[in-house]
């Protein structure tokens, strides 16, 4: 459990440093709000889709295809949505409905999950993490860009807008488009993926730095309430719900461990970018990924605790 504590935190410490990098350059005045409303969309539009089709290019998706785990989670995200949504019309204000939702419910699995999974379970946990990886990629995108557009100032709300938005989000068109590629094994050109490795690199510290350049005292504390009910809702609610259905159905070992990782994963720094779009609250955004990501540490830790105790993982 102790090794398990430190991975966490070694995972973690980094999105602390670049957060703590986007405070100090704000406050020394070395970025300001054009910077960073001109980086969120060059994360959102360019490098951020890099990064999903490359991981989606590299996963084994025939290795680790088990249906019955793809379905579970993709029931689960759905009905954790459905909730999230829920608490967020009774909780929340109309404008940050769109926000609160997405907090809640979108967790950081491409790095922390995927992290975590490789760590317990090897070869077998990269393998299953990654075919997760790519399912959450392409749900997470689209419940998100629904929600969003919902409250957004700036989007339609209409069925056919919300799904022209959908179909339009780069996010989501750089996993569509990535998939035949896993499925078919084509290689892409060395000098095509190393570009591409390039703008990949670039996202979650570019992301991260916008982040801590949005936050401030102010700001922690506008949010405050609402970032602190998201946060409990992605850290301790939700995934104690789909964690406990998953177990209910049967699931146990690494399949069990490998979807609690996912469920308890901190909220995903693409949540910022995609309410920074949707020209919403990103102030909440920005503060419910660092509340969550500082529980994540104990919280994971805890549910992995519980699991190993009962024998179930």
């Amino acid at each position: 459990m102790l090794a398990i504590f430190f991975l966490t935190l070694s995972i973690t410490a980094p999105v602390f440093a670049m957060l703590f990098m986007g405070i100090v350059l704000k406050r020394v005045g070395w970025i300001n709000d054009n910077f960073i409303h001109t980086a969120s969309a060059l994360v959102f539009n360019v490098t951020m889709p890099a990064l999903l089709f490359l991981g989606i290019v590299h996963a084994d998706l025939r290795t680790a295809m088990q249906p019955k785990v793809l379905g579970y989670f993709t029931l689960a995200t759905l009905v954790c949505f459905a909730l999230a949504w829920g608490w967020a019309i009774w909780r929340c204000p109309r404008e940050d409905r769109g926000i609160y939702t997405q907090g809640a419910f979108r967790g950081n699995n491409a790095v922390v999950g995927l992290a975590l999974a490789a760590s317990m379970y090897g070869d077998y946990g990269i393998s299953l993490g990654a075919v997760l990886a790519g399912l959450v990629i392409l749900l997470y995108n689209t419940l998100s860009t629904i929600v969003l557009a919902v409250y957004s100032p700036v989007i339609k709300s209409d069925p056919w807008s919300v799904c022209k938005s959908v179909v339009k989000n780069p996010l989501i068109i750089s996993v569509l488009v990535a998939i035949p590629f896993a499925v078919f094994k084509i290689k892409l050109p060395d000098w095509l993926q190393a570009s591409g490795d390039y703008l990949a690199s670039m996202t979650l510290p570019l992301a991260l730095i916008c982040i801590g350049g949005t936050l401030s005292l102010t700001s922690l504390r506008q949010s405050g309430n609402l970032a602190l009910s998201a946060s409990l809702v992605k850290m301790i609610s939700l995934p104690f719900v789909a964690t406990l259905g998953a177990w209910l159905l049967g699931f146990r070992g690494p399949e069990l461990g490998t979807l609690f990782l996912y469920f308890a994963s901190p909220t995903a720094a693409a949540s910022y970018v995609m309410a920074r779009a949707a020209n919403g609250n990103h102030q909440l955004a920005a503060s419910i990924i660092v509340i969550t990501t500082l529980m994540a540490a104990i919280t994971t830790n805890i549910g992995i605790f519980v699991l190993q105790w009962g024998g179930w993982i």
